[in-house]
């Protein structure tokens, strides 16, 4: 089955069992969150305001996944990149399991689109549904929510 045309059906529902349905772990630290990380969290929330407006259906598609890609960004700022030897460009998703394993799941489910997010990006739309849109629309707002939380919770006083 081709990544566009998985998309005739509806999204698998989000991830609830094991550690992506608990709560982010807390890691204690002085301070407030690094302004990066509020900052990519603030456009992933600004950015999940107008999905909710827009009609098209796989510009909703690639601009909830690019808030969910935002809030990835955000916990890699908080958390830091993980140390390997040789650099070698590696996506956030892959990152974000490496630094945060509660949200391995979510970072997996969200990777599962990264070819689709690039189809829409190379003008392939026919298999983007509104239905499908709004699933990831959701799913993203739900990621969204769990990254501020854990952002929120890990610079507690």
């Amino acid at each position: 089955m081709s990544v566009m045309s998985m998309f005739a059906t509806p999204l698998p529902a989000v991830p609830v069992s094991g550690r992506a349905g608990r709560r982010v772990a807390r890691h204690p630290s002085a301070g407030s969150p690094p302004a990066t990380a509020m900052s990519l969290l603030k456009q992933a929330k600004q950015g999940l305001a107008e999905v909710e407006w827009e009609d098209d259906s796989p510009q909703k598609f690639a601009r909830a996944y690019l808030c969910a890609l935002r809030a990835a960004a955000a916990m890699l700022a908080l958390r830091g990149r993980p140390h390997r030897g040789r650099f070698r460009p590696t996506s956030a998703w892959v990152l974000l399991s490496a630094v945060a394993p509660e949200l391995r799941e979510w970072a997996t489910f969200f990777e599962s689109f990264s070819a689709t997010r690039a189809a829409i990006d190379a003008g392939v739309t026919r298999a983007i549904t509104r239905r499908c849109a709004d699933d990831l629309a959701r799913q993203a707002a739900q990621f969204v929510r769990l990254v501020e939380r854990a952002v929120h919770e890990t610079h507690l006083p």
